[in-house]
């Protein structure tokens, strides 16, 4: 939470600590390109939130973004309305926010799109918080009326967050936006901790001496939940979602996520250079995407691209925002494209599987009080079982009423992936149903079930990728790679962006502010400046670049 007379905690760095809010609020714009490149086509593969930031930006600039999707606009940002009740949306993806994320909030206020806190546990708005480990069941409504036992583990997680991480340094410096200070930190602790797993940094801080400690902290965690599937992964993963405050004060966006880049496919930018005004990605487009990219080759200057119809269309530059992955096997890409060194580290990348099921009830009956306790009927539920996160969305006393049954993650996902919609309403009703006996959940229910399994999705491979330790300088490869000056001229005009791409993967922030360094480098390759007042993200590389570690 902001403290009053306190700046805000931003997702400011601590990796590359650039201020692309403050890049894109100037009025100067985000740069200029030569007259002859004016309505240049630039291909974008990927409708997701990156694709569209970048193809939304590039368009200002003058050029003329040519998207590319394989399916619909919003990539994981997907919202499903249930039959019968289009104003009803699981969100099968992104569904909650930091209000930290700054730069995504500028495209949010772009649009006029509205949010609402979400129902996180124990968050302010949240009525009730309910947490079930081992058997055991609490209700509560409020931190403070966790057991103390529970209590503990939470201070037990601020003791090692400060004892190994520094947390209060590396806040302090993101607060105040002092780079010299963040990056003199930061750059140690990835020193210090690219080798070290999310558990081992637990099981070697004091705080956690027992096991039981780990257990509780993996069941129950911290923000938004247990955090037990994140264990194997890097710790420096964990602590810039920590120290920049994205696990924390999270909003869902009014009328579902996919607005977002849907509404950017069909907004009309001011002050844009070339093209007339009204002009927008959907009338540069003729109102549609093209295809799937299927092949990526280099002709010359030129890069060649291949669409699923066949279609074959040279680019002066290409921006790729879906999983890296897909280059080794969806997509026929050409390996001169990346150095040796990318691809290593694009076969490197690591996912991180999840799944969610919803369905929609007649009205929230969860907040009818219990006639002998007087509690909530249900809650926002946290448990050891197999639903793992019960997540419930209340819209008015008489609407129907969202119901997100279970939120799970790797094998918690693998679980779920052979199991069809009703298979999975079935196990998680009668796992839910040892939690809450005397509630008839399917009673309520009138529309769904409607799930997701990101890693079976079609062009995705899981839901987001997750450092495992010792990936720091293959992280580094792949974000760097906008940078492109002096490389040997197969390497050029190539782009990566992307939430992989970026050192916060899984939220939009990082899909947003890559975007914004795709951006650039393509102004950059294609002979453009930025303002001399406004200098963007490669204009002070040298300044803010992530630490190299010794190869």
């Amino acid at each position: 939470m902001t403290l009053t007379g306190r700046s805000p905690i931003t997702m400011f760095g601590p990796d590359f600590p650039f201020p692309y809010d403050d890049w894109l609020r100037h009025p100067a714009g985000l740069g200029r390109l030569p007259r002859h490149r004016l309505g240049t086509p630039v291909a974008v593969a990927g409708g997701g939130i990156s694709g569209l930031v970048v193809a939304y930006e590039l368009m200002k600039l003058g050029l003329r973004p040519v998207l590319y999707e394989p399916g619909e606009l919003g990539g994981r940002m997907r919202s499903v309305p249930f039959e019968g009740h289009p104003d009803s949306l699981a969100e099968l993806g992104a569904m909650r926010f930091p209000t930290s994320a700054s730069t995504l909030f500028h495209y949010l206020g772009l649009l006029g799109l509205k949010t609402r806190p979400f129902p996180n546990p124990l968050a302010p708005g949240t009525p009730s918080t309910v947490l079930d480990l081992g058997g055991v069941v609490h209700h509560v409504r409020t931190a403070d009326e966790l057991p103390a036992a529970y209590l503990e583990v939470g201070d037990a997680w601020e003791k090692a967050l400060q004892d190994g991480a520094e947390r209060s340094s590396v806040e302090d410096a993101i607060r105040r936006r002092d780079v010299p200070a963040l990056k003199s930190v930061w750059n140690r602790l990835v020193a210090e901790l690219d080798d070290q797993s999310f558990y081992g940094f637990l099981a070697a801080s004091s705080a956690f001496e027992s096991f039981r400690t780990r257990e509780v902290f993996g069941q129950i965690g911290f923000g938004s939940g247990g955090w037990d599937t994140d264990f194997p992964n890097s710790i420096l993963e964990v602590l810039r979602v920590v120290c920049t405050h994205a696990d924390d004060d999270q909003v869902s966006i009014l009328g579902g996520a996919q607005q977002l880049p849907v509404g950017l496919w069909t907004h009309p930018p001011e002050n844009l250079a070339h093209w007339p005004a009204g002009t927008s990605l959907s009338s540069l487009n003729a109102g549609a995407v093209r295809p799937a990219v299927t092949r990526l080759s280099r002709s010359g200057e030129a890069i060649t691209v291949e669409d699923s119809s066949g279609e074959r269309r040279d680019f002066a530059a290409v921006v790729f925002t879906p999983h890296v992955w897909t280059l080794l096997g969806q997509v026929d890409c050409a390996p001169e494209l990346l150095s040796v060194p990318q691809w290593t580290a694009v076969e490197r990348t690591h996912y991180m599987n999840a799944s969610k099921l919803f369905v929609l009830a007649d009205r929230p009956f969860w907040r009818d009080p219990d006639p002998v306790t007087g509690r909530d009927t249900m809650g926002m539920t946290l448990t050891d079982r197999i639903p793992r996160g019960v997540y419930l969305f209340d819209d008015g006393p008489q609407r129907p009423a969202v119901m997100c049954l279970s939120y799970s993650w790797n094998d918690d996902s693998a679980k779920m992936g052979p199991l069809d919609d009703a298979q999975r309403l079935a196990i998680v009703l009668r796992q839910l149903k040892a939690i809450y006996p005397d509630v008839d959940i399917a009673s309520h229910i009138v529309a769904g079930p409607i799930s997701v399994t990101w890693e079976r999705e079609p062009h995705f491979m899981g839901a987001f990728r997750a450092n495992l330790p010792g990936h720091y300088r293959y992280q580094r490869r792949l974000y760097t790679q906008f940078m492109q000056r002096g490389l040997p001229a197969a390497q050029r005009g190539f782009f990566l962006s992307g939430d992989d791409i970026s050192w916060t993967a899984g939220f939009a922030e990082g899909a947003v502010t890559t975007a914004l360094n795709a951006v650039w480098g393509v102004l950059d390759h294609l002979g453009g400046a930025t303002h001399p007042g406004n200098p963007g993200p490669g204009d002070r590389f040298a300044e803010l670049a992530p630490v190299e570690l010794p190869y």
